[in-house]
């Protein structure tokens, strides 16, 4: 029994556009119908997921994704290829001595283009990182929920990995802003060799809040910091 990591998702307003940047950006294939699109990734590289959706951007995403380098041409040819693909360079209050680039791809999300030689991501592939906001006992509560090893507990800051490695899911050490009416991003989840009602308990149990049924092929559930995650059978 548990679950699994299906997609981190993101709500956009042309789900077709923003797939068809990312799967170009990584090298990878779309998948799905017009309106929930999939872009899988290889092995222990995360997938990402596009659906319909209707809520405005009012803030900086919760959730950002951090690609890597081996080299600075290669930092450099990416944030080329992206600009070329529709993305645009953007401020997040990043400082001038920062050598990771940010950028907004053409549906608003951030993302980073990380320098070379960054230790953390050493080995985690092209899709080296998610990085949410959150706090320490958010990183935890997900450790137990996916079974992956806390693979950063320090200063308040976490991160966890597959247990074959590959992309880190982390949290900056900050709790969130206050629930917003409509998140942008979350946690899509799948259900492995067990029930989905008895899941849900688990997840609850850990700390998370049931928010919604999906007619018996999904909950919504919040985290212990009020991000949203869905959970399907």
């Amino acid at each position: 029994m548990g679950v699994h990591l299906l997609a981190v998702t993101f709500d956009a307003h042309d789900p077709g556009s923003a797939a068809s940047f990312w799967a170009r950006l990584l090298g990878r294939e779309v998948v799905g119908d017009r309106d929930e699109l999939l872009v899988p990734g290889a092995g222990t590289q995360i997938t990402l997921q596009f659906v319909r959706g209707r809520a405005m951007k009012v803030a900086k995403n919760r959730v950002h994704l951090h690609l890597t380098s081996t080299d600075l041409d290669e930092q450099s040819r990416t944030v080329a290829a992206a600009i070329e693909l529709g993305a645009r360079p953007v401020d997040v209050g990043q400082r001038p001595e920062e050598t990771h680039v940010v950028l907004a791809d053409p549906d608003g999300n951030e993302f980073c283009v990380i320098e070379p030689g960054n230790a953390f991501l050493a080995g985690c592939g092209v899709l080296g990182e998610v990085a949410c906001d959150g706090t320490r006992e958010v990183g935890r509560f997900w450790s137990e929920a996916l079974g992956w090893p806390l693979v950063w507990d320090q200063d308040q800051e976490t991160a966890v990995q597959s247990p074959h490695g590959g992309t880190k899911v982390s949290w900056g050490g900050e709790r969130p802003p206050a629930r917003l009416p409509d998140h942008r991003q979350r946690l899509d989840l799948v259900v492995d060799g067990g029930d989905l009602d008895s899941e849900v308990e688990r997840l609850v149990r850990l700390g998370a809040t049931r928010l919604a049924d999906g007619g018996g092929t999904h909950v919504s559930l919040a985290d212990p910091d009020g991000n949203d995650v869905r959970l399907r059978a």
